[in-house]
């Protein structure tokens, strides 16, 4: 971020501080209809518009580090293969031979000279090619180019493997509009992965996301690690165009103490931070991990978080940080994964800190996961009628609204329907301009 850019941000905190209602003219948002966490038809719209049509992160190009590495991918319910082509580029494809379907691979990591399909050894180049098979003689006028496995697009954004099942769909830099510039001060195509789990989870996927995409329940949920360092009260939620969201929740001692790698008047200050969820302070020598150096002031001093259309959330930071997703199992239970980047640290395993950091940010998660399995009993009650949000929670209702469009809005029955009520006043950069016109106004 640039400096005119951290500049509107702190004024955004002082203003949300500083507020005694939502800004001047923000809608009033209609309940979200309840069914859209239990109905089986409006599942099936999600799973025939919303993961194919949406950038999905898919992995780490750790996890296929040598040309004709591959990995088996499986999270939407459709077999992909994603490979290793040679050092610059990766591919992706469905995981079925052309000729009767079989599986090309089966193993979840592998490494092969070619792609040969172990059911009649139908073999395929890195590009998907077909280059040989068994007894061609028996194919009568039989064209080989025409029977290429079916590709999927794929990009890299860094380090990270996203792919998309729409062939025609925008790309990832255009989806993501200004998020794009701003994650490049993270370099992602340094980071390393350091590790990945999954949870498995008795809710909606909606559900276990939505938590992730506001702080109004900090308070009661995490009072003794998060909202210890986290002001919630200061939080600035911005919505981008695509369902796109980013918050910037400053720490309790923002801006009145110095924070490493950037105090309020020099952002390559070498001062103290406070430890992730504790007041207790941290100096640099006790922290063996490199660090991100172009890293900004906001995620140095703040809780800078994006969620990316349809299911990622990630709270970047100067030392690493997680990747969040949570995938649909069946319409009450998910898979929630997590997935650790970070500098690279050289020869050897990680540094020790990272085990006490991941466990710190699990205990965290756990706190947030104690509810989903009562929630779902709530929303497949008799009674449950629909979700009421504040203004605190609006990156949800934008969301929704963006799933909507994705969806069609012809597509999606009326009583499931949410009311497209946040218009392009509110949507990035209309929706800073006019809380600061409020702010500077006063």
């Amino acid at each position: 971020m640039d400096q005119a850019q951290i500049d509107k941000i702190k004024d955004l905190i002082s203003y949300e501080r500083e507020r005694k209602a939502p800004p001047k003219g923000f809608p009033k948002f209609p309940d979200l209809p309840g069914k859209r966490y239990t109905d089986k038809d409006f599942f099936e719209l999600e799973k025939e518009n919303l993961w194919k049509k949406t950038w999905l992160l898919a992995g780490h190009l750790d996890e296929i580090p040598e040309i004709g590495s591959y990995k088996l991918w499986e999270k939407t319910g459709q077999p992909v293969i994603i490979v290793r082509k040679n050092k610059n580029e990766i591919t992706a494809f469905y995981n079925m031979c052309r000729h009767r379907g079989a599986a090309i691979v089966r193993k979840k990591y592998g490494r092969a000279k070619s792609l040969i399909c172990g059911y009649h050894g139908w073999n395929y180049n890195y590009d998907g090619d077909l280059i040989g098979k068994r007894d061609p003689q028996d194919f009568v006028d039989f064209d080989d180019s025409c029977r290429s496995l079916h590709k999927i697009k794929i990009e890299l954004m860094g380090n990270l493997i996203f792919i998309n099942f729409d062939l025609e769909a925008m790309s990832l830099k255009e989806s993501l509009g200004p998020i794009h510039e701003e994650l490049q001060e993270f370099q992602l195509g340094s980071l390393r992965l350091v590790d990945q789990y999954s949870y498995d989870v008795k809710c909606n996927w909606k559900i276990a996301m939505e938590a992730n995409l506001e702080v109004y329940h900090v308070q009661s949920i995490h009072p003794k690690t998060v909202h210890v360092g986290l002001d919630y009260k200061g939080n600035v939620n911005t919505f981008y165009s695509n369902g796109h969201g980013r918050m910037v929740a400053p720490s309790r001692s923002y801006p009145e103490l110095p924070i490493y790698g950037g105090s309020n008047e020099d952002p390559n200050s070498t001062s103290y931070h406070p430890l992730p969820n504790s007041s207790k302070k941290q100096t640099i020598d006790d922290d063996p991990r490199p660090e991100i150096k172009t890293a900004g002031y906001i995620s140095r001093t703040c809780t800078q978080s994006y969620n990316l259309m349809p299911n990622l959330v990630t709270p970047v930071s100067e030392r690493g940080f997680p990747i969040l997703m949570w995938w649909p199992k069946s319409i009450n239970e998910c898979v929630f994964d997590v997935l650790w980047i970070a500098p690279d640290w050289g020869e050897g395993k990680r540094p020790k800190v990272w085990d006490s950091q991941i466990k710190a940010f699990n205990d965290v998660l756990s706190e947030d996961l104690q509810f989903g399995g009562w929630i779902q009993k709530a929303v497949d009650s008799y009674v449950f009628d629909g979700v009421p949000l504040s203004y605190q929670e609006a990156r949800i209702y934008h969301w929704h609204q963006e799933l909507d469009k994705i969806i069609g809005l012809n597509k999606v029955p009326q009583d499931l329907q949410v009311k497209q009520v946040m218009t392009d006043d509110w949507i990035y950069p209309n929706d800073v301009e006019r809380r600061l016109d409020e702010y500077n106004s006063k």
